[in-house]
Parts: C-alpha cells; sequence; structure tokens
C-alpha cells in the first residue's frame, strides 16, 4: 500500500518568508511608519537619486556613441587587444567587449558576441566565459563618474585597478569550470573560421560631420534614457529595502519619514565586522549594504552611496573598495542566467555566478590593498 505524501503548496514557503520578513519589520516599526517609510523613501530616491543617475546615463551614453561614431573605441580596442591573451585568455577582439560594456552596461557584451563575425575569433571556453568578462566593467564609466561626483577623484581609479584584477580572475575561473565539465570546448570553434572576414570595411558616411555629430548625441543619449529607465525598478525596491534593512529611527522615534529602518544588517554585520575591516577595511558596519545590494543592481547599490556620505559612515577606502566591487559584480545575479541563456550555455550559469562572486571579492580585497598603499605616500 503506497503511503501518501503531503505536498506542501509551492505558494506557502513564499508567503511565509514575505509574512516574516515584513512582520518583523512592522513589528519594529509600526505598521503606519513601515508603510509611509516604504513610500516616501521610494518617491525620494526616485526624485532625488533616479532622476540623476539617469542624467548621468544620458551623459554617457552620449560621450560613449561619439567615441564609437568617430573611431575611438576601434583606437582604445587596438591598445588594450595586446593585453587580452597573456592576462584574460581571450583573442585580441574581446576587448572590444570591454570597452562597449564599460560605456554601457553587462548585456551590450552580449549584443556584440551574437555577432558571427566577432564570435568566429573564439573557442566554446572562451565565448561562454564573455558573461563574465563583460559583466566586469558593466556600466564602469557610470560608476566612476558617480563617485567622482561625490567628491572623490583618486579612489574611484584605484577601485577600476581591482575591478580589473577581480575580473581576470573571474574570467579565467569560469574557462576553468567550463574546460573541466566539458573538455572537448578547449578546442571547439564556436564559429566556422572561413566565416570570419579579413578586411571589415567601413561604410562610407554621407552625412556631414555636424550631422553624425548630432545624430550621435542624440542616439547615444536615447540610449542612455533607456538605461535609466531600467534601473529604476532596481533602485526603488532593492534600495528600498536594503535602506530599511541599514537605517535605524530618527532621534525622536519612528516617525514615517523616509530613510528610517530597523538597522538590521548593520547589527548582523557587526558579528562579523572583523572579517570585512581585515578583508575589506570598513570602518562601519553600514557599508556592507552596498556589496549586498550591487548583486542585484549596481545602480541601485550607488544610490546608497550619498546617504552614506551625509552620514559620515563611508570613507576613501570604501570608496575604493566599493567602486571595485561594484564594477565588478554590475547586479550579476539579475543578468548572468539572462545572458548564458541567450549564449544557449544556461547549464552553466551556476559556474558563472560562483566564479564572478569569487572575482567581485578578490577585487574589493585588492582595491584596499592598492588604497593602503596610496595613503602611505
Amino acid at each position: 500500500m503506497k503511503k501518501l505524501r503531503f505536498k506542501l503548496p509551492e505558494g506557502i514557503p513564499c508567503l511565509l518568508i514575505i509574512i516574516a520578513i515584513f512582520g518583523y519589520i512592522g513589528v519594529v516599526m509600526g505598521l503606519p511608519n513601515m508603510l509611509n517609510t516604504i513610500m516616501k523613501t521610494a518617491h525620494d530616491l526616485l526624485l532625488n537619486t533616479v532622476f540623476y543617475l539617469m542624467s548621468i546615463c544620458v551623459i554617457t551614453g552620449a560621450l560613449g556613441r561619439i567615441f564609437v561614431e568617430f573611431g575611438i573605441v576601434k583606437l582604445i580596442e587596438r591598445l588594450l587587444r595586446p593585453l587580452m591573451r597573456p592576462l584574460f585568455n581571450l583573442p585580441g577582439v574581446a576587448s572590444l567587449g570591454a570597452v562597449v560594456t564599460f560605456l554601457s552596461d553587462n548585456p551590450a557584451i552580449i549584443s556584440l558576441a551574437q555577432e558571427k563575425r566577432f564570435a568566429a575569433y573564439f573557442k566554446k571556453y572562451q565565448y561562454i566565459s564573455l558573461t563574465n568578462f563583460g559583466t566586469a566593467f558593466g556600466m564602469g564609466l557610470l560608476v566612476i563618474v558617480f563617485m567622482v561626483g561625490q567628491g572623490f577623484y583618486v579612489e574611484p581609479f584605484i577601485g577600476l585597478i581591482g575591478a580589473f584584477i577581480g575580473c581576470v580572475v573571474s574570467t579565467r575561473l569560469m574557462q576553468h569550470f567550463v574546460v573541466k565539465a566539458y573538455p572537448t570546448y578547449a578546442t571547439e570553434e564556436v564559429i566556422d573560421e572561413q566565416l570570419v572576414a579579413q578586411n571589415e570595411e567601413e561604410q562610407e558616411r554621407k552625412e556631414s560631420l555636424f550631422i553624425r555629430v548630432l545624430n550621435a548625441l542624440l542616439d547615444g543619449g536615447r540610449s542612455g534614457v533607456d538605461v535609466g529607465l531600467a534601473i529604476i525598478p532596481g533602485v526603488l525596491i532593492i534600495s528600498t529595502f536594503v535602506m530599511i534593512l541599514t537605517f535605524g529611527p530618527a532621534e525622536t522615534g519612528y516617525t514615517g519619514a523616509a530613510y528610517e529602518g530597523v538597522e538590521l544588517l548593520p547589527k548582523l554585520a557587526n558579528k562579523l565586522s572583523w572579517l570585512f575591516q581585515f578583508l575589506f577595511g570598513f570602518t562601519d558596519p553600514h557599508v556592507i549594504a552596498f556589496p549586498i545590494t550591487a548583486l542585484g543592481a549596481v545602480g541601485a547599490a550607488l544610490s546608497v552611496i550619498p546617504n552614506f556620505v551625509a552620514e559620515g559612515w563611508i570613507d576613501g577606502n570604501a570608496i575604493a573598495v566599493c567602486t571595485a566591487i561594484g564594477m565588478c559584480w554590475s547586479g550579476y545575479l539579475s543578468t548572468h542566467t539572462a545572458m548564458l541563456d541567450s549564449l544557449g550555455f544556461r547549464s552553466l550559469t551556476t559556474k558563472a555566478i560562483l566564479a564572478h562572486t569569487i572575482g567581485g571579492i578578490v577585487a574589493a580585497i585588492i582595491a584596499h590593498w592598492i588604497y593602503l598603499l596610496y595613503a602611505l605616500f
């Protein structure tokens, strides 16, 4: 006689988790205060953070399109090409992927990788590792410009060095995982070499110089608006939730104002403060909210920086570390699955996430120690 097994309905665990999280917050803050704080925080983030980030996206998008239109991207690609094989074990053309993702966002590497002439230069294991390689530079220009806008000028570039080294670790580690799981990928070509164009002639442009500049600025700015709109859900949802878990009550207690919270993350971070201080040099437990948010969206993570600066919780070292880990991770948990799926290698998502987690931590550690060396001089 078969035993009947009780199967818990699928929605029950999700419902219990939601009740536990918001129940805890509601008990601490009070239900009316919790709801008011959520709405007011999201509203303030939309007005004072999202639109600021969107303006940066528009400017950097226009600048990036100018670089593409007038050959600066190709020039940078040629300069970086000699570094690709010894550092990343990738063909020289992969440097173009680093440039376009630095100027835009992670998924730009996928649209580039789907070009047959580009893909023909890669072995399969190298081709798959482009997901990790491109992600490490995603929104790099936006992150650096934002940090400079907060009054830090050297630290973001120290973070860029850390992100670069983290990218080497992540890309190489991913290649190792792929070859170990699928040894034949080490020699298999992505596309037949005969499809590689030997000399790609540029189309002659009949437009005048003024029209080319105008079109590049407007098209690039429009793409910046698209990126700015795309980060709204991440900033409003993730940042609001993280801030409620990060900040504490007002001096007079909970009032339902924006940026109040239960201060749970700092309390948990205090338990491991010795580890975060040793690895990253964080002097305040609140800063751990940045890398946690960067797992899902680096645009959302940037939104916490102005408040941290205003509260005095962040210093030059933390800016360097946050730049490194924010740029290297670039919200990879929300993009890696879709990126690998579009390349046709969804089964390797877990390996890509593991490799990039390690790469981001390495990036942060390297940025911390480089900053310490910089501080000595």
